[in-house]
């Protein structure tokens, strides 16, 4: 097998093994909900956190790799995602969950991070596209799997072992093939490219707090706002948000070497493509977070059923995704990526007129749409974000597109659950999802429909964004 297969073998299987996961938890937030006693603001910080944590990270990752090397700390991620995973199956308590859900998303960053810089580094050159859309069957087999196998584990097993089972492939695949992965991508010279940069620290710690402050101010608003007594997010937290970025904004104008390498983003190819991968990511979380809440409390089908319902979207992104990347070899992105995109936007209209009595044909239909979409839009996307730039900057790119979509994924567990339990608290007088009842089945229908509804509004963005990329290497 020449080598950049075997890089290709072992980058799919932490990527498999860290989608798969992610998957899993999605399926059993009701059930942890039930088992810890705990309200849709605390028990959705499980998978909050989890985002957080790799959208936070992923850029710190991408500039330490010009100095460690690609293949090392991706090795290291594996690690320390497997050793994080054993500790979740543990953890006695709602808090101490999320505690260890954050020490498994510093390894699954630190592999979200080297992922494609690896495959680029390892890929003979006009197979990127092809390179990448393997990834993508291994992403979907991931989010394929979780739904199934969390489904399965919970109805008969126990929660528990919905973190464990990726443990032993973790560990094995660490210890087998840790030389092969770090001898690839290398430390950067110092001298040449990104080996010249100095580490933003200042950039980097403002980053990270105006996303932790975004996240927590929603969060907390998710809580309140359930109470009969909430008038609206108050403008105060709004101010505060616009006030941390535009001061994150400003500095990394000023700098030599910002955290966000500005030259980059004046790029408007480039700059779309990052802004299109976040808003695709936030619609399909809208579906992700809250679908499997209307499956197993609406519906009252079980765990398993629950998965199989799920597993629709990467079913989808399974067989679409290797002919998106060669698409893109041939045609590029602009044009597929954005009926990808258009999918996924058709897909949140139909979520729109869900019901207590549709059919388990269009839902399967809704959400398989869904997942189309978003393989059509996800490896030509991420291609032609990498193709354009030269091998010392593939780190930090490869970073950004990771942080673009799992910044996507957090804000749109976060305002998915914001808007749900917003119209959910007006309509019932202030309860909770956790108090859920099937004498408000009619309040919860209602707030997943308007819930739905700002997603597709999102999705018109994303949309547009895609389209307005033009061609590469288009500065305006």
């Amino acid at each position: 097998m020449p080598k950049y297969q075997q890089i290709l073998l072992l980058v799919s299987t932490g990527v498999f093994m860290s989608t798969m996961d992610s998957s899993m938890v999605n399926v059993a937030l009701p059930t942890l909900m039930r088992v810890f006693a705990s309200s849709l603001a605390a028990t959705e910080w499980v998978v909050l956190i989890y985002l957080l944590t790799i959208t936070v990270s992923l850029l710190f990752w991408g500039y330490f790799s010009s100095r460690i090397g690609q293949g090392l700390l991706y090795t290291r991620g594996l690690l320390i995602f497997s050793i994080g995973s054993l500790c979740c199956s543990l953890a006695p308590s709602i808090f101490m969950l999320i505690f260890f859900r954050f020490v498994q998303a510093i390894g699954a960053s630190m592999m979200m991070a080297m992922g494609p810089a690896l495959i680029k580094s390892s890929f003979p050159e006009g197979r990127l596209g092809q390179g990448l859309g393997m990834i993508g069957i291994a992403t979907s087999l991931g989010l394929m799997t979780g739904p199934a196998v969390s489904g399965v584990l919970l109805r008969w097993s126990h929660w528990r072992f919905i973190f464990l089972v990726t443990v032993p492939v973790g560990l094995l695949v660490y210890f087998a093939f840790r030389n092969i992965l770090a001898a690839i991508g290398g430390p950067i010279k110092r001298g040449t490219g990104d080996g010249r940069r100095g580490f933003d620290l200042p950039g980097g710690l403002l980053y990270a707090g105006a996303v932790i402050i975004t996240i927590l101010l929603l969060a907390h608003a998710t809580k309140t706002c359930c109470q009969a007594n909430w008038h609206g997010w108050p403008l105060y937290r709004a101010l505060v948000v616009l006030l941390v970025w535009l001061f994150f904004i400003v500095h990394e104008l000023r700098k030599k070497h910002p955290l966000f390498p500005v030259s980059l983003f004046r790029n408007r190819f480039y700059a779309m493509a990052m802004v299109s991968a976040m808003l695709s990511f936030t619609v399909l979380f809208f579906v992700l977070l809250l679908m499997p809440f209307y499956l197993s409390s609406v519906r009252r089908f079980p765990p398993d059923q629950v998965g199989y319902f799920m597993m629709a979207v990467p079913l989808c992104v399974f067989f679409v995704a290797p002919l998106a990347g060669r698409l893109h070899d041939i045609i590029g992105a602009r044009i597929i990526a954005s009926v990808g995109l258009a999918c996924c936007l058709i897909s949140l209209l139909f979520l729109t007129r869900l019901s207590v009595a549709s059919s388990g044909l269009f839902i399967v239909s809704a959400l398989a749409l869904l997942g189309f979409g978003q393989a059509m839009f996800l490896a030509p996307n991420s291609a032609a974000a990498l193709a354009g730039v030269p091998h010392e900057e593939s780190g930090i790119t490869s970073s950004l597109l990771a942080t673009s979509r799992n910044m996507g994924m957090l804000l749109g567990t976060a305002l998915a659950g914001f808007v749900f339990a917003r119209v959910y608290g007006q309509l019932t007088g202030g309860m909770d999802i956790k108090d859920f009842t099937s004498g408000q089945t009619a309040q919860f229908i209602q707030a997943l429909q308007q819930t739905f509804k700002t997603g597709a509004l999102l999705g018109v963005l994303a949309v547009s964004a895609s389209w307005l990329r033009g061609r590469p290497g288009k500065t305006n």
